[in-house]
């Protein structure tokens, strides 16, 4: 008897703001499947003018999981993640043969393709003192610890996200050794056929349409968004790039227009962030965002 093909898993990567969202909308319109988002702050319900979470047109009729599912008190790991993710996918791939991974989250999208490190288990009392530390002090003096302590990791870290800074640095400080010495390069997952597409765009393009979302987001109402939800500021999701400089707007240190141009400029360091991650990985294919045609037939070469 022939052997069955693997079921394919497309993953559609690339810096925000380059067309993520109608890219894998529109490659499961095609094919027939469902989206499973790995966008790690596209998870909370309350934020969703700040996070640019699609709105049901822009979603092209296709089911999407993992968007907006969660309150902004709960917390979610990577590994809580794909742990979730993965039942998702096999219905999927059990009803469709193919299925569409999209986000701007490099550790959650590697969860789910090729597992987690054996990283040591959280050291409470470690974190306590790093949190109380950051409350303290801010980011700034971590990060710099961070960068004596372990180089490769502060080059390559989010650095306004004090959940994966306070984290590296405790598995450093509780092992006595490098986070990055930690790390393995686990392989991909044999049971599906993954096929990645990266967006790729000019510099100068991509931060346009970076200034062009902020500047929309502000039209539908962030500023507004951001105030509602000043009360909760501490939570670890709203340590996000679009509501942190307007609490501090709120707190009377940044004028409003100050406020959007950091946000826009932490933006294209966040985009830069995103492109140094797929840059690593020589299996993405660098694609024309807006080329879904030429998507379609890299995967149905691939297939």
């Amino acid at each position: 008897m022939p052997t069955q093909p693997r079921p394919t898993l497309v993953v559609i990567g690339g810096p925000t703001a380059s067309g993520k969202t109608r890219a894998a909308a529109t490659l499961a319109k095609h094919y027939g499947t469902e989206v499973i988002s790995a966008d790690s702050r596209q998870f909370y319900h309350a934020m969703r003018i700040g996070t640019a979470r699609p709105l049901e047109s822009e979603l092209l009729g296709v089911e999407h999981h993992f968007l907006g599912h969660l309150e902004l008190a709960e917390m979610w790991s990577a590994g809580a993640f794909a742990r979730a993710a993965e039942p998702v996918l096999q219905e999927t791939l059990a009803a469709h043969g193919i299925a569409v991974l999209v986000g701007g989250s490099g550790l959650y999208i590697d969860a789910l393709l090729k597992g987690l490190d054996p990283l040591p288990a959280s050291n409470g009392q470690m974190r306590e003192k790093l949190q109380e530390r950051f409350k303290k002090k801010g980011l700034l003096p971590l990060l710099e610890e961070l960068e004596r302590l372990d180089p490769t990791t502060w080059s390559a870290i989010d650095r306004q996200n004090p959940h994966r800074v306070i984290r590296a640095l405790e598995v450093c400080l509780s092992t006595g050794r490098p986070y990055s010495e930690q790390r393995t390069t686990p392989q991909d997952r044999t049971d599906v056929n993954i096929i990645r597409i990266a967006l790729d765009l000019p510099r100068t393009a991509l931060y346009e349409r970076i200034h062009q979302r902020v500047d929309g987001m502000l039209a539908e109402g962030l500023v507004e968004e951001a105030r509602s939800l000043l009360p909760h500021r501490t939570l670890n999701a709203l340590h996000t790039v679009g509501y942190r400089e307007l609490f501090d707007h709120f707190d009377g240190t940044l004028t409003l227009d100050e406020a959007i141009a950091i946000i826009k400029q932490h933006t294209r360091n966040y985009a830069k962030r995103q492109l140094t991650w797929l840059r690593r990985d020589a299996t993405w294919q660098w694609l024309p965002p807006t080329e879904h045609a030429q998507h379609i037939a890299y995967v149905d070469a691939h297939r």
